[in-house]
């Protein structure tokens, strides 16, 4: 197989990958948009421009398909956070890193918090996981945090595992039921200054509640 003078990989690699790459991000939309039962592989296809045999060429079915959407998706928000987590920062600074990874990650794919909505709804039937279970160090390891921070003084006293739960349906609400919050504001809810105003009112929202 060819290469490129740069050692790169070949023209027909890189067709491969784009197409590959195509058929994902169809996916997540129609999955996002329709859920797993109402999408059809043949929908896929039809997005990306190829015929059914060609997505089998990449994914075997659509249980493969869906599985590598979602583990994608995942594995971006799971390397963020470990990013914010690991971070020098301390205090609010590390809360606020936190809460806008989340933020920014879910603003740039808001198709990613509507195929996770009704995943957590399914009860993860289709990836055939926990998602409770793969979730729980990260909401025990906030947990721990805030409250150590908490014993400190340094962050108001609260029951830390509803803090953390209100901030999850603060960010993730906002973005699954765009559709329903545009009939509430009369404004499209993506906007990006709509974002921005959201954004800043979770951050500040947070921060009055643990620094006061």
């Amino acid at each position: 197989m060819k290469t490129s003078s740069e050692g790169g990989p070949s023209i027909h690699e890189e067709a491969l990958r784009s197409t590959r790459d195509q058929i994902l991000d169809e996916a997540l939309h129609c999955f996002a948009e329709r859920g797993y039962e109402g999408t059809s592989l043949n929908d896929i296809a039809a997005g990306v421009g190829i015929r059914r045999p060609s997505l089998l060429h990449h994914f075997p079915s659509k249980e493969a398909l869906y599985g590598d959407v979602f583990e994608r998706l995942f594995s971006d928000w799971l390397e963020r956070l470990d990013a914010a987590i690991l971070s020098e920062l301390s205090g609010w600074a590390k809360a606020e890193m936190v809460l806008s990874v989340c933020f920014d990650l879910f603003t740039e794919t808001p198709d990613y918090v509507r195929i996770m909505r009704r995943e957590a709804l399914d009860g993860g039937t289709h990836l055939g996981i926990d998602l409770a279970a793969v979730l729980r160090p990260y909401f025990d390891g906030a947990v721990a945090y805030l409250e150590e921070r908490m014993d400190a003084g340094e962050f108001r006293r609260h029951d830390a595992r509803h803090l953390l739960i209100t901030g999850y349906g603060a960010i993730l609400t906002y973005f699954s039921d765009a559709p329903f919050i545009v009939g509430l504001i009369d404004s499209d809810a993506m906007t990006p200054e709509n974002l921005g105003v959201h954004r800043r009112h979770v951050l500040g929202f947070f921060r009055s509640a643990l620094l006061g």
